[in-house]
């Protein structure tokens, strides 16, 4: 717990860190990077680059500032942190660093307004969270039977394309070690060497039901735009990844799981990319041969870039009160699962009515999620019932 005379300064943060907060972290990284470059290999450098991971950073100092009494608000952002560090190999070492670089960072940023007190103030902040987040990063290592340098190699055994811009890879052990099961949700960690010496990985959802022999991921090429550059990792697994290679992949994590053993309605909703974990949940369902009613909600620009028609064609064969509904913003004539696409984007209200005691998960690009949450409560869906998975650094919206 903070200290009674380190709450005050933290608190009077806030509004500093409002300000100030993006440049704090801008120099943080910029520093950090500077004085260890062998870290480009852990961070994302894509998320670097289009400015997306500073933005998160911020957010996340200033919710731990603004809630740093409130437990409930924080145990949720915490759990997902910890999930994601397993996922990229953070490593005890690497705290004292972000700590003296972080610190750093304000100090230059704030200039004489980074009193002795309030740098003491966050110095024992930091280490009060990182402590946290060393712990459960630990237990978390000890329950995959995994370290945060555990690479596993897998091969490539089938190669299909999904949509457009998404393949998936089906994946099986190398050698003797087999695939560890997983909840469907997870994600994996992909690790790539684009040049000699320069590695990089991106979290990847698990994207089929688990069966104990294989895996299966689904990976969106980012083009990129005159915005933000190309995405490097998913453009060198279209280009390069082939039938029969061998890929470096961590132990699946995370904590976005739905609850498939329930008897109430689910509501599966997504948008791109983020139809993968989806699919992950809808083929169990189909596996365990649930009867509970089931909607799946899906937002896409066209019929070409809706990623596992064929999945959802065999779940509306096999589950007996499956619906779905396809919005793409095309508005061009499709179906899909035995029912035709809706034009335009994605509203809520062709199925909140007749499920108003189900639980709703959520998965896309942020805008898509914040605006799909805010339906949802319009809607009157609690918020407790509302679950979701945002694919890329999180502004945590939901407690700022």
């Amino acid at each position: 717990m903070l200290s009674d005379k380190s709450k005050p300064y933290i608190d009077a943060s806030v509004p500093v860190l409002r300000e100030h907060g993006l440049t704090i972290t801008q120099t943080f990284y910029r520093n950090m990077f500077a004085s260890h470059p062998e870290l480009t290999n852990v961070f994302n450098m894509g998320n670097q680059a289009n400015g997306s991971q500073q933005q998160s950073l911020a957010s996340a100092v200033f919710a731990y500032a603004a809630n740093h009494g409130n437990n409930a608000a924080l145990a949720p952002v915490v759990n997902r942190i910890v999930h994601k560090h397993a996922a990229v190999g953070i490593k005890p070492s690497h705290y004292p660093i972000v700590a003296r670089h972080l610190l750093g960072a304000i100090a230059e940023v704030l200039g004489d307004a980074a009193t002795p007190d309030l740098l003491a103030a966050w110095y024992e902040a930091y280490w009060l969270l990182a402590a946290e987040l060393i712990a459960a990063e630990a237990r978390l290592y000890q329950h995959t039977g995994s370290g945060p340098d555990h690479r596993q190699p897998v091969r490539i055994v089938a190669r299909r394309q999904q949509a457009e811009d998404v393949a998936s890879f089906k994946l099986e052990a190398v050698g003797d070690a087999p695939l560890a099961d997983f909840l469907p949700g997870q994600y994996i960690s992909v690790q790539v060497e684009l040049a000699p010496g320069v590695l990089q990985q991106r979290q990847y959802s698990l994207s089929d039901a688990p069966n104990g022999r294989t895996w299966r991921i689904s990976v969106k090429r980012d083009a990129g735009d005159a915005n933000r550059p190309a995405g490097t990792v998913s453009s060198w697994l279209h280009a390069n990844a082939r039938e029969g290679d061998v890929l470096l992949v961590s132990q699946p994590y995370g904590d976005f799981v739905p609850q498939l053993a329930t008897g109430n309605p689910i509501v599966l909703m997504s948008a791109g990319v983020g139809i993968t974990p989806m699919i992950s949940a809808l083929n169990t369902l189909a596996q365990q041969n649930s009867e509970r009613r089931i909607v799946f909600s899906h937002a896409g620009r066209a019929a070409s870039h809706v990623a596992h028609a064929d999945d959802l064609e065999r779940a509306a064969q096999a589950l007996p009160a499956f619906e779905a509904h396809v919005f793409l913003e095309s508005g061009e004539d499709a179906e899909f699962a035995q029912r035709p696409a809706q034009p335009g984007r994605m509203t809520v209200d062709t199925f909140v009515r007749e499920n108003a005691d189900a639980d709703f998960y959520l998965c896309g690009p942020l805008p898509f999620m914040q605006a799909q949450r805010a339906a949802l409560l319009a809607s009157g869906v609690p918020s407790e019932r509302i679950h979701r998975e945002v694919f890329g650094p999180d502004l945590l919206d939901d407690i700022l």
